[in-house]
């Protein structure tokens, strides 16, 4: 499967916002955002010229694909799919987006990054109602059960990852428990549910591919 394997943090400064891409180094000073970095291959000198309609809508579809790590045709038929689906179709996006597995993994807290939760979901660490998913794109449904697998649970990775779970908890539609290191999808989030990407505007996004 195709990916990213550029500098993650050059992606954050295309965007000139934080799209939380290297857990916590995305919080510390690190960051070249809070260093006010100019856009990858410009200058300090560089001087923003106003975007047209297409370059904004644009944008803003690139940041939400860049925000789960996702490359353009995969993207493209996770937007397919929520148009087919009843109701609006930049609300249905975001809830397809969501439910992929990478991302729950991500949400409970096993992972820091959602590099770092494919990464987990690829190499066979996770499990989903008790059965093994090696596919990050898997979409989960009210009701599954995501797993550690047993003799992945003494990686260091997973356990510094959980002490974020102890800081800020779940997502109001995720059931944690760290100790066993398993969760369950106890509702299927909605658009309102996601306040951390209310910055996005999806419309733009839907737009972009109706034209």
């Amino acid at each position: 499967m195709a990916r990213y394997l550029g500098p993650q943090c050059r992606l954050c400064r295309a965007e000139n916002t934080k799209l939380f891409l290297k857990g916590e180094r995305c919080h510390s000073a690190k960051c070249p955002i809070n260093k006010k970095a100019s856009p990858p291959g410009k200058g300090p000198r560089y001087r923003t010229k106003k975007m047209s309609d297409y370059g904004i809508q644009l944008r803003e579809k690139q940041k939400l694909k860049r925000i789960f790590g996702m490359m353009e045709k995969q993207f493209k038929l996770a937007f397919v799919e929520a148009d087919r689906l009843s109701g609006k179709t930049g609300d249905n996006l975001i809830t397809l987006l969501e439910r992929r597995l990478d991302n729950i993994v991500y949400r409970m807290r096993f992972a820091s990054s959602r590099k770092m939760a494919r990464q987990l979901v690829s190499h066979g660490h996770i499990l989903v109602n008790g059965k093994r998913v090696t596919i990050s794109s898997f979409i989960v449904k009210e009701n599954d059960v995501v797993t550690v697998q047993t003799k992945s649970q003494k990686m260091l990775g997973i356990k510094e990852s959980l002490k974020e779970y102890t800081k800020s908890g779940a997502k109001p539609w995720l059931e944690v428990n760290p100790d066993e290191m398993k969760g369950r999808i106890i509702a299927i989030p909605r658009r309102n549910d996601v306040t951390d990407l209310e910055d996005i505007n999806v419309q733009l996004i839907v737009e972009l591919y109706s034209r």
